[in-house]
């Protein structure tokens, strides 16, 4: 539809019309029962309200969808399509590794691919957007939903929003759909790592770290934008003009269609800066929230307050005609059916491609920690026993998959018979976790699903076959619903049953490799000690059961990379590589013993830094060669570094680079990230690796809040984490 039809179209439209369409809700509307006893009562709407409504979410199936399209067209006045948005975070059917794990394959190309792929799922069944790419920046694992971010890093976490944007909207034909990126803002920063909590920080480091990947999502043409729950400044994000409207829209230049979180306007009632829902109507629609998700805040209050001159109408005009914008970019005025289709849906859905994508992007995000004595890969033609609660375990793709295929997921067991048969023995050896009271209701319904069993017969035969095995494997890791949104937790070691399993299995002297399948950085005091081999599984989706037991084994060399550093213990956190230096760091300050920054019973330094990853081969690095040491705005400096495979396996490694601005207008942070590349070499073989530095690199939020660089003294690192680095100073001018 061209443009000047739109703005006829939105002078036809009813006030109560257009204000319709500002309301989303959830697809259990149009369940045979919702008039009596679902959400229709619970909401307190009228049939008028949903015959009219801009857009549903969670609804799938593409002949459902089909359905309930031609129903609300058939009582549609201006044929205006419904818009069919989903919660597919990282996976439809077919669900790649959980965000935090796919971020430490260190390959955003491989990334879009996946993103695509999922695009593909979805579409087939008719949805039009997805509440995806999370590129909120974190920095604390307590904060469940860690799992859905892509790490500490806003460098790196911009890039993966770019190509997660990229892969879902491609040249937004039917195979693709449109994207919302959230939670804009700050949401993954949230005090003491408790979900939906509040969020304070300066404006510098909001701007410096927080913002970053959100502008990313945006300029990468993103459609949508989600608020978040949180305050920013103060101010919760869905009634916060200054960052709705002043960033987002007229600094950043956004014109999409900003979409409320989950019933996110009622709670700004909740949160204290709003009277009542009317109150609350007003300052979102105020700061331009455009979709009220989940309440009918916006169907029962926003026609009021324009007809009491409490709002000008405009602002609700403004809101629909962006998501008008939005349907008529997707075609759907021509084809409200869009990709809807049910022979393309079983077709599409769970095909051998999609699975290779997802076991590829496994491969990459599996972490090797340890490998003391190279106890890894496995030999396959030694007894292996696999043990513990995720040796049979189908549960493996994390939280926010809520519409995963499970019953196509291969435990690791099946995995690693397929590769040594007989020579693999079984025992469960206990239970993921004792008490799923902690949990709340989900844990409840959890454990009325699983059958009792006997802890103790458990453990008697798990040291039996473990006693018989040359190498035991222990699969442990958190529960799903420890992990994603709403699972914060204070204490995020390993749980005790499954360490006291690891105690005993310890007591026998054998070789053991332990396999950790969770969604955030863990505590590992109470399991490193006990263990020859480490991997990080993490919730690696549904082909990773596959691609760990290809690492175990050596058929696939791990390469994962850590983009979130694993605490000593809780205490340390926040712990992160990017920190800002400080006035009497523990090296180099002039003081000494007790009056530097450090803890008395604990180093400063992380378990495992950012970066960190090992492989089965190793790479050499030579020393940093610069084309030249100064350099300015009209010119650059290229940076080399040889990387030599010295090991005997091909093998890819993460050439990573840093840079330190020694002295600036504002603190700097001991290092950043400012460029990285992957490389793969076969044993023996070396290459050189270069970076391009410019004056763009250099850039931060300066002492006056410019967005520039300055000229004097930097340190660069090149390595193959954020500690283990090469050194060399550069000056600019």
């Amino acid at each position: 539809m061209e443009k000047g039809k739109l703005l006829e179209l939105l002078n036809e439209m009813t006030l109560e019309e257009k204000v319709y369409q500002l309301v989303q809700l959830d697809g259990g509307l149009y369940s045979e029962n919702a008039a009596v006893t679902g959400p229709k009562v619970k909401l307190g709407i009228n049939d008028e309200v949903i015959n009219n409504i801009g857009s549903v979410y969670n609804v799938f199936g593409a002949e459902n969808l089909k359905k309930i399209q031609d129903d609300y067209l058939s009582k549609s006045r201006l044929q205006i399509p419904l818009l069919f948005c989903a919660d597919v975070i990282y996976g439809y059917k077919t669900v790649l590794p959980i965000p935090l794990a796919f971020a430490c394959s260190w390959n955003p190309e491989l990334v879009k691919e996946g993103m695509e792929m999922i695009a593909k799922e979805t579409s087939a069944t008719g949805i039009h957007g997805v509440f995806s790419p999370m590129v909120d920046l974190v920095r604390d694992p307590r904060w469940g939903r860690v799992m859905e971010s892509t790490g500490e890093d806003a460098y790196l976490n911009s890039i993966y929003a770019k190509a997660e944007v990229e892969g879902f909207q491609g040249d937004f034909n039917n195979e693709h759909v449109a994207s919302c990126v959230k939670h804009f803002a700050a949401y993954g920063a949230p005090e003491a790592g408790r979900d939906y909590n509040t969020v304070d920080m300066s404006e510098r480091k909001l701007r410096q770290d927080y913002l970053s990947s959100y502008k990313a999502a945006v300029d990468a043409g993103c459609k949508m934008v989600m608020t978040s729950f949180n305050t920013v400044d103060g101010i919760p994000a869905s009634g916060n003009k200054w960052l709705m409207r002043e960033v987002l829209r007229e600094e950043w230049g956004f014109e999409g269609v900003t979409v409320s979180d989950y019933a996110a306007i009622k709670e700004l009632i909740y949160h204290g800066v709003a009277e009542d829902e009317n109150h609350a109507a007003k300052l979102a629609i105020e700061a331009g929230v455009d979709f009220d998700m989940k309440t009918p805040i916006y169907a029962n209050h926003l026609k009021g307050l324009v007809e009491r001159n409490e709002i000008n109408v405009k602002l609700i005009d403004e809101a629909v005609l962006r998501i008008l914008n939005l349907k008529n970019d997707l075609g759907l005025f021509e084809n409200p059916y869009r990709g809807a289709n049910e022979i393309l849906e079983k077709e599409v859905i769970g095909c051998k491609g999609n699975k290779k994508t997802a076991r590829s992007l496994s491969e990459e995000s599996i972490v090797l920690l340890k490998n003391d004595n190279k106890v890894l890969p496995l030999d396959k033609n030694k007894k292996i026993a696999l043990i513990g609660p995720y040796a049979n375990e189908k549960a493996l793709v994390g939280l926010w998959a809520i519409s995963a295929d499970q019953k196509s997921i291969i435990p690791l067991k099946e995995a690693m018979e397929n590769k040594i048969g007989d020579n693999l023995s079984y025992a469960h050896g206990c239970d993921i976790i004792d008490d799923y009271s902690l949990l709340g209701d989900f844990g409840y319904m959890m454990q009325k699903m699983s059958v009792k069993r006997d802890c103790e017969k458990d453990l008697e035969e798990a040291l039996e076959i473990a006693a018989d095995a040359d190498t035991i494997v222990v699969a442990l890791g958190e529960h799903t619903l420890q992990s994603g949104e709403a699972g914060s937790r204070t204490d995020i070691s390993v749980n005790k049953q499954q360490v006291e399993l690891l105690e005993k299995l310890h007591e026998l002297n054998k070789p053991i490799v332990c396999v950790l399948f969770n969604g955030r950085p863990l505590i590992l005091d109470n399991v490193i000690d006990k263990v020859d081999g480490l991997v990080e599984a993490w919730f690696p989706g549904s082909e990773g059961a596959l691609a760990v037991a290809d690492i175990l084994f050596g058929d696939i060399n791990p390469s994962g990379k850590l983009t979130m550093s694993f605490p000593m213990n809780v205490g340390q956190i926040p712990v992160y590589y990017n920190e800002f230096k400080t006035g009497r760091p523990i090296l180099g300050s002039g003081h000494t013993g007790r009056f530097v920054s450090k803890y008395i019973d604990s180093p400063n330094e992380p378990r495992y830094p950012f970066g960190y990853g090992l492989s089965y081969t190793k790479f050499e690095y030579g020393d940093i060669q610069l084309d030249k040491d100064i350099f300015n705005i009209n010119n650059s400096i290229k940076a080399s570094i040889s990387i030599k495979n010295v090991g005997d396996i091909k093998g890819k490694e993460t050439v990573q680079m840093y840079i330190q601005d020694i002295v600036g207008s504002v603190v700097r942070p001991v290092k950043e990230l400012r460029g990285f590349k992957k490389i793969e070499l076969e044993a023996n073989e070396s290459t050189i690796v270069e970076f391009i530095i410019t004056e763009e690199d250099l850039r931060f939020f300066t002492k006056d809040m410019n967005f520039s660089s300055e000229p004097g003294k930097f340190k660069l690192f090149i390595g193959t984490n954020s500690k283990d680095v090469k050194a060399a100073l550069f000056e600019y001018r």
